[in-house]
């Protein structure tokens, strides 16, 4: 069992900022968990503190039931992967992942066992004479995860371990390390400020803005059902559209107002926003969730609310258009089919899916139809 509970954690430095609030988590055994947010938003100092390499102000932190506030992070059974490698460039690959266990005086054979059985998982096997200067930036990530590997600890904790590499070994790297907590069988708490990465590895994700958790969740549920407007706007690639909008009573249904444009919204987000019948709301709709009217098959076209939109740029993708639209003041994104002919200049009739439109409290940001 590997199990980690915050509760209620804090961090508050000499000067007398506050990083962390009240930051309470549990974490299962075997749960592949990821903190995301902005740069600044602690995530980072979460991490170390669960480690043991930042104090901890106030809270108590549990791992496998056993408090370990004042406990060295030596015998906290962790291991943690840094964004920078942090190899020793003097040894070789063998005695970089040896170098934790020869500290620990285990026998020869078990430390040779331990390593050769790790290097295999990671494809290091045929490079253990090299030193790190001889491999790439992924050969060298991976030689920092098997000196984690080999320490065979409860818990594996990773600051940002891809952002040093380019992007097609990020999305190489990410397949991999995803494998290796499904052959490990342990505990992993990840650090990223890449939502794509959080998106593709966590099981579950905590969204979190200075110093404090905005959401957790599984990814689908974070991407379907954002809790406030934080959210929306930080998950998914590209960001929600946003758009302030009047609620309105429109031929006894509840409606959305923009410019001279009156959107429907389907009975059951209807339902939900009814008490804000005269009221400003923030709308989001993801750019996805857009459609150019021209491209719609006949007996879809019911789904969406139409509006004209003056298209500023194109950006043809292959698989995929991106239009970047001017509509009634406002700037709107739209990811649409590949047979799209609009081009920088023309108008679309642009569909907004209604039943993937969300509402948010203009005051207090917080979700009105999730």
């Amino acid at each position: 069992m590997a199990t980690v509970q915050l509760k209620n954690i804090c961090k508050t430095y000499d000067n007398g900022f506050n990083a962390v609030k009240n930051f309470s988590l549990d974490i299962e055994d075997k749960e592949f968990i990821i903190f995301v947010g902005p740069s600044g938003c602690a995530k980072s100092t979460t991490l170390r503190m669960i480690a043991g390499l930042e104090e901890i102000s106030s809270g108590e932190l549990y791992i496998d039931g056993k408090l370990c506030n004042e406990v060295a992070p030596k015998d906290r059974d962790i291991a943690m992967v840094f964004q920078n490698y942090a190899l020793y460039p003097h040894m070789t690959i063998y005695k970089n992942m040896a170098f934790a266990l020869k500290i620990q005086k285990l026998p020869e054979a078990e430390i040779d066992e331990r390593v050769q059985s790790a290097a295999k998982i990671l494809g290091l096997d045929q490079l253990l004479d090299r030193k790190p200067k001889q491999l790439s930036g992924g050969q060298r990530q991976r030689v920092a995860m098997g000196r984690a590997i080999v320490r065979e600890p409860k818990v594996f904790l990773m600051d940002e371990p891809l952002s040093n590499l380019d992007a097609k070994l990020r999305v190489q790297m990410r397949t991999e390390i995803s494998k290796l907590h499904k052959k490990l069988g342990t505990t992993f708490i990840y650090v990223t400020h890449d939502q794509v990465e959080a998106m593709t590895l966590g099981t579950r994700i905590v969204v979190l803005k200075d110093g404090i958790i905005q959401q957790v969740d599984s990814p689908t549920k974070l991407y379907n059902e954002p809790q406030n407007l934080f959210v929306a706007g930080f998950i998914g690639s590209p960001q929600m559209n946003f758009l302030e909008v009047e609620v309105v009573n429109s031929g006894g249904s509840t409606g959305l107002k923009f410019g001279n444009f009156t959107m429907r919204l389907t009975p059951e987000k209807a339902a939900k926003a009814s008490s804000y019948v005269g009221k400003k709301v923030m709308m989001g709709i993801r750019p996805e969730h857009t459609a150019d009217m021209d491209t719609v098959i006949e007996s879809e076209k019911g789904k969406y609310s139409v509006i004209s939109a003056n298209v500023e740029v194109t950006e043809k993708l292959g698989s995929e258009t991106y239009l970047y639209m001017e509509c009634l003041g406002s700037n709107i994104n739209g990811r649409v089919e590949a047979s799209c002919m609009a081009d920088a200049g023309s108008v679309v009739q642009l569909g907004i899916e209604e039943s993937k439109i969300h509402l948010f409290d203009l005051e207090t940001q917080l979700t009105i139809t999730n």
